[in-house]
């Protein structure tokens, strides 16, 4: 019998490992809530499957998302970004990425680290929004209005309402798997 999932994930293979094995499953190392900020960060205006399909390349051309290599990127390096046809070669995006890099780092220092920072706007534990459709998963919610605005606040870049929640949605701080996905039964 055919595991039933959540609609979005049934384009291929690629799609159904990534929600199987973790999209909505709880992250709190800083090192994986990092890679997903800035695959993320590079999603806005694209689809998430564009950014899936070339994951392992961001995570080569990013030196394996080492927040402090990146943070330390020179323009050399930029350049050197801007001329690898397996990423996205957004100069706003890479250059939003040493940013945010530099960033996380702040927020690790004043919070100990940034996870503790980030899960503390859903007090530490996945909200479980329990959706029967696909259509009952909001873009945005009142959450990632509030996280938005304070990364925005911290000089995050590419850290809109939208991208916030998605993230919040890959890293488990939410649980938007529909009633009847197998996820919710295992």
């Amino acid at each position: 019998m055919e595991k039933v999932r959540c609609g979005w994930c049934e384009k291929d293979d690629l799609y159904k490992k990534y929600h199987d094995d973790e999209w909505g499953s709880p992250v709190y190392d800083d090192e994986t809530i990092f890679e997903f900020l800035i695959l993320e960060s590079f999603q806005a205006g694209l689809s998430w499957y564009t950014i899936l399909s070339k994951r392992e390349n961001f995570k080569k051309a990013f030196d394996n998302f080492n927040y402090k290599k990146i943070a330390k990127y020179s323009d050399e390096k930029v350049e050197e970004l801007m001329q690898d046809a397996g990423i996205i070669r957004n100069r706003l995006k890479v250059l939003a990425t040493i940013t945010n890099a530099q960033r996380f780092m702040e927020v690790q220092k004043e919070f100990g680290s940034f996870s503790k920072y980030i899960w503390g706007f859903v007090d530490g534990k996945p909200i479980d929004n329990k959706p029967k459709t696909l259509k009952d998963v909001p873009p945005t919610t009142e959450i990632s209005d509030m996280l938005s605005k304070d990364l925005k606040k911290r000089g995050f870049k590419f850290m809109g309402s939208t991208v916030v929640y998605a993230h919040m949605q890959a890293t488990g701080m939410v649980n938007d798997h529909i009633e009847s996905c197998f996820t919710r039964l295992s």
